[in-house]
């Protein structure tokens, strides 16, 4: 069937970058895809199932969205400019344009969003980062080598007294960077104003010690009380707060950057993206989500282990995300890429081949299961960094360090 047949089939047609929002997606459907294509490009903008007496002459044309690309099961459609809110939408009105009920259209199998790139028009309306990767690294005064960190464990059940003994143990051994896991908040067994108190008295501690060590707060919570929960972490001395993107939503990222009274960076954690991401055919990647946390102000964001850590994900695909945080072509500062999920030793020499040496590599069970204790988890995890940053191999490096060879007798290599 002859493409022309379709309404908004504009193959190889050269458009400005500058004049629209340009979406990659994965079609997986029984019907031709060009119809499949005309379809996703009609529901998303200006069509329907029928035809409709309120159409007026030349919408399609301007407001419509053209499908530039069809290639295989791949397809490229393009959205005018002029589709997406200013100011007041955001993230909300942009992921219903390209990421809404095209999931739901009846006559496709699967398909899933790619990629997006962004003109200039609406980046500027986006704060980006306020300390960003360059900023972590001032704060920790470390010039070139990976941020070290780790996510206390277990996830729940500690008090803030156990928190904070195991943060300061943990910059004994080394560490830069510690965080609460997803799931705490402000349980009864683990108030977040105590725990916030206790971190920040540990933190003062190691600081005048010549330590320099930051601790991510999780203030995850509803949408009409998360400035005001950062304000009050911040009052009680927390150095770096968390955010869960994907429970809270772009917003929650976005007011945290840009309202002015929140001084510290902005650590955001991906939890729940699986319900999206995982499915290879179907869903959202994690590249348009970390396009649009560094749109909205992430600092630091977890982007995957690439292809060596316990959580679901490709080398190809966690490699896309950290270029997302790291692309200077973009008009924000970076984002520190956080590799994290089942990290042990022996696999951040692996880890740093393909990371660089921008990146922050957290490991939690790897610090507190080591056979030594909190402290030498840390030590174990910061000779391993260390070696990788010297070009070390880390059994070769441990040779000469008894915590990292602890740890890669009881984990090994990768």
């Amino acid at each position: 069937m002859e493409p022309k047949t379709y309404t908004y089939l504009h193959l190889n047609e050269n458009l400005d970058p500058e004049d629209y929002v340009i979406c990659d997606y994965r079609v997986t459907t029984d019907m031709p895809m060009e119809k499949a294509a005309d379809a996703i490009a009609a529901e998303q903008s200006t069509g329907t199932w029928t035809g409709l007496t309120t159409l007026k002459k030349g919408v399609i044309d301007k407001y419509g969205a053209r499908v530039t690309e069809i290639n295989g099961n791949n397809i490229r459609v393009a959205f005018p400019s002029e589709d997406f809110s200013v100011d007041i939408g955001g993230v909300p009105q942009i992921l219903s344009v390209i990421a809404g009920n095209l999931f739901g259209l009846e006559a496709l199998k699967k398909v899933r969003l790619e990629d997006v790139r962004f003109p200039k028009s609406i980046l500027e309306q986006f704060p980006g980062p306020k300390h960003g990767a360059a900023g972590l690294r001032s704060v920790l005064k470390r010039k070139e080598k990976p941020l070290v960190g780790t996510i206390i464990k277990p996830k729940i059940g500690l008090s803030p007294k156990e928190m904070a003994d195991y943060v300061y143990e943990s910059g004994l051994g080394g560490l830069t960077n510690s965080k609460d896991d997803e799931t705490l908040t402000n349980q009864v067994f683990c108030p977040i104003e105590d725990r916030t108190v206790a971190i920040a008295e540990s933190l003062d501690r190691l600081e005048q010690e010549g330590i320099h060590m930051i601790h991510a707060i999780n203030i995850s919570t509803s949408g009409h009380k998360i400035l005001e929960v950062a304000d009050k972490v911040q009052s009680l001395g927390a150095k770096q707060i968390m955010v869960d993107v994907i429970t809270c939503g772009f917003a929650a990222v976005q007011v945290l950057a840009e309202d002015p009274s929140v001084k510290v960076p902005v650590h955001v954690h991906r939890t729940m993206h699986g319900a999206m991401t995982r499915d290879r055919d179907h869903g959202i990647a994690m590249l348009p989500i970390a396009k649009l946390v560094r749109m909205c102000g992430g600092d630091a964001l977890h982007i995957g282990t690439l292809g060596v850590g316990k959580m679901s994900g490709d080398v190809g695909g966690d490699m896309d995300n950290l270029r997302a945080c790291t692309d200077e072509s973009v008009p924000y500062k970076t984002v520190m890429p956080v590799c994290s999920g089942g990290v042990y030793p022996g696999m951040v020499g692996r880890l740093v081949e393909r990371s660089g040496l921008t990146v922050q590599i957290q490991a939690g069970g790897a610090v507190a299961g080591h056979p030594g204790g909190v402290r030498k988890g840390a030590m174990a995890m910061s000779q391993a960094v260390e070696a990788a940053y010297n070009g070390i191999p880390a059994d070769k490096y441990a040779e000469t360090h008894e915590e990292l060879k602890l740890a890669l007798e009881k984990w090994g290599m990768k």
